[in-house]
């Protein structure tokens, strides 16, 4: 299929396994596994190992700690709600989130947090899919008052510890007045993990639940979870955060009795394990318009609503300003354009994709994205955080060297 005009050129292919190989033997990332695929031709490529110390090779079934690249699954919860009628974009969230009832609004973004007035209105269910509810990670106030309490409150990464269960974690951001007035400004990652909760209160289910009847067990996605089960521990990598200054390989998260082998208290929206092949079948069914093979997962309606940008103007500036400050940390993942729900979608042409690529990226150092323009799917999982530039720098190449092997 290589001379096809429906795949990738195999010298393209050879390139992407040279670029990927690069970044192995320089000893910066242990192991990775990529996942491609365009018109019907899939290829992947597994690479190292999974302790940075050797140990077992990368399989292309190995499961990984997603991240941030759970939320474009996650958010696929809030949508099938939405195609039912059973949320509203513009519906206030009380009913089912009291806590965020008659919230209190900072009257100046990085002042006290006692000088608030009233909100002009109330949350509503489309202020939490389009991350603009008036909380979030905003990387123009990492030293306000509010980032410090929200950060103290209701972080559960690597660094804070587990979080508690959904309704004492709700009771603590209740506690909160927001930094915004709701809809006015795009935050990162809070309202993700609020949003989860909500289809979990309205549905009666679990997140994880109510996502494998209607998502993960439809599209066969069967390493796809919140933790991983003791019988597939084995293909779980550690996961790594080098040292800043010396480079050295710290373990965030050990794999055999680490956090993700149990289930967690809280299921937020960023902590899905899963593996290539499972984020190819989710990703294509977004390039197939919600089918999967002859049956519907999603409304056509529904995967544009998530794959197109969402944001105003203001807030588009707001959040092209916000991640081209830190854009020389991450090799600029993240940085272009716009945001459905849940993911990023590119609404201007900055690097090797097209405008109009829609998917997100973690943490932990993971990727995946596909676009229309090109039917085209890509996933990169690596084991190393975000604590140096190496597991993005990986996913740049990956990216610029993909886009070249398109025939």
């Amino acid at each position: 299929m290589g001379t096809s005009n429906s795949g990738f050129s195999d010298g393209g292919l050879r390139r992407l396994r040279e670029v990927l190989e690069r970044h192995v033997t320089s000893k910066k990332i242990p192991g990775l596994v990529a996942l491609v695929s365009r018109g019907g031709q899939t290829h992947v490529e597994a690479i190292g190992t999974m302790r940075h110390d050797g140990g077992l090779p990368m399989r292309r079934d190995t499961i990984f700690r997603m991240a941030s690249t759970s939320k474009p699954v996650t958010m696929a919860a809030a949508m099938i709600l939405l195609d039912e009628c059973r949320l509203r974009l513009d519906d206030p969230v009380d009913p089912w989130l009291p806590e965020l009832a008659d919230r209190q609004v900072l009257k100046h973004p990085d002042g006290p947090l006692d000088d608030t007035v009233p909100a002009q209105r109330p949350i509503t269910v489309r202020d939490l899919l389009t991350s603009t509810f008036g909380l979030g990670v905003d990387f123009d106030s990492m030293a306000s008052p509010i980032r410090a309490a929200t950060f103290e409150r209701l972080d559960f990464s690597v660094a804070s510890g587990p979080a508690p269960e959904p309704d004492e974690w709700m009771r603590r951001l209740g506690e909160l007045p927001l930094q915004y007035q709701p809809g006015v400004r795009w935050q990162y990652d809070l309202s993700n993990d609020v949003a989860g909760v909500l289809v979990s209160r309205v549905t009666g289910q679990s997140l994880e639940a109510f996502l494998r009847e209607r998502i993960l067990d439809p599209l066969g996605m069967k390493d796809t979870g919140f933790h991983v089960p003791a019988d597939k521990i084995d293909r779980l990598p550690p996961l790594y955060g080098p040292d800043p200054q010396t480079g050295d390989f710290a373990v965030w998260d050990e794999a055999a009795g680490g956090r993700t082998s149990t289930p967690p208290a809280f299921q937020g929206a960023s902590l899905l394990v899963s593996t290539a092949d499972d984020y190819h079948a989710y990703f294509q069914m977004l390039l197939n318009h919600g089918m999967h093979g002859s049956e519907r997962i999603l409304s056509r309606a529904a995967v544009e609503l998530m794959t197109t940008n969402r944001l105003s103007p203001e807030q588009l500036s707001a959040r092209d300003a916000m991640f081209s400050n830190v854009a020389h940390l991450s090799s600029g993942q993240g940085a272009t354009g716009g945001w459905g729900f849940g993911m990023g979608v590119r609404t201007s042409r900055g690097d090797y994709a097209p405008i109009g690529q829609f998917g997100w990226f973690g943490g932990t150092g993971t990727t995946a994205y596909a676009d229309r323009t090109n039917q085209l799917t890509g996933v990169l999982l690596t084991q190393v955080g975000l604590s140096t530039p190496d597991s993005p720098r990986a996913m740049n190449d990956f990216w610029t060297t993909l886009y070249q092997a398109i025939d």
